[in-house]
């Protein structure tokens, strides 16, 4: 070995490796160093979508309106902070608006917390706001009624209680001063029985919109009674034929002597007793009971009891006083073409009969000779009442002012009548 390190040619070999060993050593050094420092220089570019939007104002006072909710922010830069702040998003957007007064601006988002070696757009770089005058007011909760004609009949509500009675809306002046009504709306769909709901209130602006505002509370305790509308009223039997012969009537009378009717309350004020309830007497021979159907009047949904009975007393008569009697048999009269009188329409109404064709029916009287016989046509008034009813067709009770101990058989108890608005003067 020390006489190859001695010999000249071995050393200039192994210089030279050595110089080749170094040279390859440094060029790649340089290379990884090059590749590395390009690593830490790189650009990146994020956007984000989405960006909550603060407002600095004075939120006890004020009101603004035109502040977006979200923007979208691209960030330009190193990607080594690029990337982190994108995902960590630990910075703010906002717009600053305290020194500001009452009134409208253009102003510009601005974002802080974002490293200077970043670049930031965003979109939209500025906005138009609107600062007002924050006022609070209270408002009274009125009830509006939904799908009342899908009651079932006979059914009515009575006066609705709201608790709490009004609601606090904070906003603008300006939309404080355009608010009309604030209401609860309550569905009556199928009810039978005291309603008691938890209602959204609802607030309206001058042209009946609804307006989006939240007030304080949103919610109200909403207490409906539903009652059937009703009234007692007596009934009226009616009879028609004759007894026969050694046969006296000693009473007629109903049971019960009155019923409860249900419907609309225009329908039960008209309605003073319940007529269209007719015995026969031809066959009558000895005390009976009958059973009849309580006929519905116009308006009316439901009667209560729906049946009756009425009682036929009678007592035989000796044959004497038979003979006797018949001297002073009943007179009959029968008038014809008799008119209705319509009573209870308005001055702008006008009612016309469809059945009967006319309006006329005859009638059949019967009585006391002496009485009857005295009788004119112009001392039996028919009349059919209209009050309360509204335009469109209607079947009403033909009723009469009877005089005393006469009965009558009319050859039609009820009308059919048409009421329409009377056509406008040319």
């Amino acid at each position: 070995m020390d006489k190859l390190m001695d010999h000249p040619w071995f050393i200039r070999v192994v210089s030279l490796l050595l110089a080749i060993m170094l040279y390859m050593s440094a060029n790649v050094g340089a290379k990884t160093g090059e590749q590395t420092r390009n690593t830490f220089g790189q650009e990146d570019t994020e956007t984000l979508i989405d960006v909550p939007v603060v407002a600095y104002y004075d939120e006890e006072n004020l009101i603004v309106s035109g502040v977006p909710q979200y923007v979208n922010v691209t960030l330009q830069g190193p990607a080594s902070i690029v990337k982190p702040t994108a995902l960590q998003r630990n910075f703010e957007v906002y717009v600053d608006l305290t020194d500001l007064p009452l009134g409208t601006y253009t102003v510009p988002i601005k974002y802080k917390d974002v490293s200077e070696k970043l670049k930031v757009n965003i979109q939209p770089a500025s906005v138009k706001v609107t600062i007002r005058e924050k006022v609070s007011k209270r408002f009274p909760v009125s009830v509006e009624f939904f799908n009342r004609n899908k009651m079932p009949d006979g059914y009515s509500v009575g006066e609705p209680t709201v608790e709490p009675g009004t609601v606090t809306i904070t906003g603008s002046k300006e939309l404080i001063d355009d608010i009309s009504f604030v209401k609860a709306i309550v569905d009556l769909e199928g009810a039978t029985e005291t309603l008691a709901k938890k209602v959204r209130v609802r607030v309206y602006d001058r042209q009946g919109n609804e307006i989006d505002v939240e007030p304080q509370p949103s919610v109200v305790e909403v207490t409906v009674p539903v009652k059937s509308a009703s009234k007692t009223v007596p009934l009226q039997v009616q009879t028609t034929g004759e007894l026969p012969d050694g046969v006296r009537l000693v009473s007629i009378h109903p049971e019960p002597e009155q019923v409860t009717i249900y419907g609309s309350k225009g329908a039960l004020d008209r309605i003073k007793q319940l007529d269209g309830l007719t015995v026969d007497l031809d066959n009558v021979k000895d005390d009976t009971t009958v059973e009849l159907d309580v006929p519905l009047p116009d308006g009316v949904k439901r009667i209560d009891p729906s049946k009756i009975k009425v009682h036929i007393d009678v007592e035989k008569v000796e044959k004497a006083e038979n003979e006797e009697n018949k001297v002073e048999k009943d007179e009959v009269r029968t008038w014809e073409n008799i008119p209705i009188n319509v009573v209870g329409l308005s001055d702008s109404y006008q009612a016309d009969f469809l059945e009967p064709v006319g309006g006329k029916i005859n009638v059949r009287l019967i009585g006391p000779p002496d009485i009857v016989r005295g009788l004119t046509k112009d001392d039996v008034r028919l009349y059919v009442d209209v009050s309360g009813l509204d335009a469109g067709e209607h079947r009403v009770t033909i009723r009469w002012d009877k005089p005393e101990q006469v009965r009558w058989e009319p050859s039609a108890e009820t009308a059919m009548v048409n009421i329409s608005e009377k056509a406008a003067a040319q």
